[in-house]
């Protein structure tokens, strides 16, 4: 069995303002930028606040070896603008690629490690935030964009 976090896939940076922190790195020659898909296609969803959750704004960079993520969170009390407002703007999370997201969060919470929050769609993929930010610095994320067998 794969451990969960041996295949980083995405940094995910915490912003005030997505349009200019894009605008900003297009600047710099990283680019280009899409928006993520709305957040609403997950059927299972454990969040601090699912209205936070769903409002979160997402912009993507896939670059050669990672993805860029910018995520300006909305005033909602979700662990993204926990994180803005008491560490301001930043890395957020660290994403990994897992080929099963249940297998992986079961292996992450043997490993000690509480869910933060999580999301599952209708064919099991998805994600899990684990509440690692006091010992790792910061959040550490699994997630499967492909369900084994499916």
């Amino acid at each position: 069995m794969t451990h969960p976090f041996a295949k980083l896939h995405h940094l995910c940076i915490v912003v005030h303002d997505i349009d200019r922190t894009q605008a900003y790195y297009e600047a710099i020659g990283i680019g280009p930028w899409t928006e993520y898909p709305p957040l609403a296609e997950y059927e299972e969803l454990e969040a601090p606040s699912k209205p936070g959750f769903l409002a979160l704004k997402y912009r993507v960079c896939n670059l050669p070896t990672v993805q860029l993520q910018l995520c300006q969170p909305g005033a909602e009390p979700t662990p993204q603008r926990l994180h803005l407002d008491s560490k301001g703007e930043g890395v957020f999370h660290v994403g990994f690629e897992v080929p099963d997201a249940d297998a992986a969060q079961a292996q992450a919470t043997a490993l000690g490690l509480p869910v933060l929050m999580r999301g599952r769609r209708a064919n099991r993929t998805g994600f899990t935030y684990y509440d690692s930010a006091d010992g790792a610095g910061v959040t550490l994320l699994t997630r499967a964009t492909h369900h084994p067998g499916k």
